[in-house]
């Protein structure tokens, strides 16, 4: 199967998760506004309503996603991992991901104890980048440092969905191990890898000017249609003004819209990025990722190199020798 294959017979995931992040964002709309206006009928602050509102949203939905939506992703990764490994997918992609996501990590927790190993590893070593540049170049060193290590933390996603794929592909190996043996393959063929990086700026930077713009214009009309509620929210950004807490210029009802469109804007990319053109690349990018380590052979020295680059990965190693 090639990637286009691959790509159109997971999109089932995709599709789920969009439905999912959308509701979300919808409930997040919904309490952010209904406690605003309760606060501000019952008490004249909105603000207050406003941010109890976004707090409550954000850790129902929060609590929710921690149980359910992890296997849309992971169940993604895992078919995909198929699909590549195998060279076919089954009719039922959906039920077949679920099944393996399961098999793999027998509790939710085992799956995020696993994924934030992998985060704190690549983490690890961008900050290390980091303080390496300015010691280096003292501030000029730390900025080229701060540069490269923002350009590692936008691929770590990657990285980290890219180790996710080798444990599924390393299914008779206890996910650790293999949530190893992935770090170091990384670090063995970086410059395999680090060949998809101008396909993951150039591709996420049209999406985000093309779905950025198009949600931004759509919110800032939305917006539009109910001018009391942010003339309303403007008269409560007054007060903050005079007391030099926030810029004059938040306190006019348009330039509120500006704010809200941009808020829409950015998270309906965030949502349309994420479960339909990051897939997209990942696909390619998981594939190399998978195909360079197939046949390596990882030896004791390979996992002793990367002890001395992280420390979190040296604990993990040593607790599973």
């Amino acid at each position: 199967m090639d990637n286009k294959e691959i790509y159109k017979k997971t999109l089932t995931f995709s599709l789920r998760r969009f439905l999912w992040d959308l509701g979300s964002l919808i409930v997040l709309v919904l309490f952010t506004a209904a406690g605003f206006l309760i606060a501000d009928k019952t008490s004249g602050n909105g603000f207050v309503g406003l941010a109890i509102g976004v707090v409550i949203a954000i850790v129902l939905i929060g609590i929710i996603s921690h149980f359910i939506s992890y296997i849309f992703k992971a169940g993604q990764i895992a078919m995909m991992t198929k699909g590549i490994t195998e060279g076919k997918l089954p009719d039922d992609v959906y039920g077949e991901g679920k099944k393996i996501v399961k098999e793999r990590f027998l509790t939710v927790a085992a799956y995020y104890a696993v994924t934030s190993v992998i985060k704190g590893i690549f983490n690890q070593l961008g900050r290390a980048i980091t303080a390496a540049g300015q010691a280096i170049g003292g501030d000029n060193g730390g900025t080229v440092g701060s540069v490269i290590s923002s350009v590692i933390q936008t691929i770590v996603a990657y990285l980290c969905d890219c180790c996710l794929g080798w444990v599924f592909y390393r299914k008779d190996e206890k996910a650790t191990k293999a949530t190893l043996e992935g770090a170091v393959l990384f670090f063995k063929h970086g410059k395999t890898l680090l060949k998809n990086l101008g396909r993951v700026f150039g591709i996420s930077l049209v999406s985000f000017l093309v779905i950025g713009g198009v949600f931004f214009g759509v919110t800032y009309l939305i917006c539009m249609g109910f001018p009391d509620a942010f003339n309303a929210l403007a008269n409560e950004v007054v007060e903050l003004v005079e007391s030099g807490e926030v810029d004059s210029w938040f306190a006019n009802a348009n330039n509120l819209m500006i704010v809200a469109g941009a808020i829409g804007g950015v998270s309906m990319w965030g949502i349309l990025h994420s479960v339909f053109v990051r897939p997209f690349i990942l696909v390619g990018v998981l594939r190399n990722y998978i195909e360079s380590g197939k046949s390596e052979k990882i030896s004791e020295k390979d996992f002793d190199e990367l002890d001395k680059k992280s420390a979190k990965f040296k604990k993990l190693h040593e607790a599973e020798a």
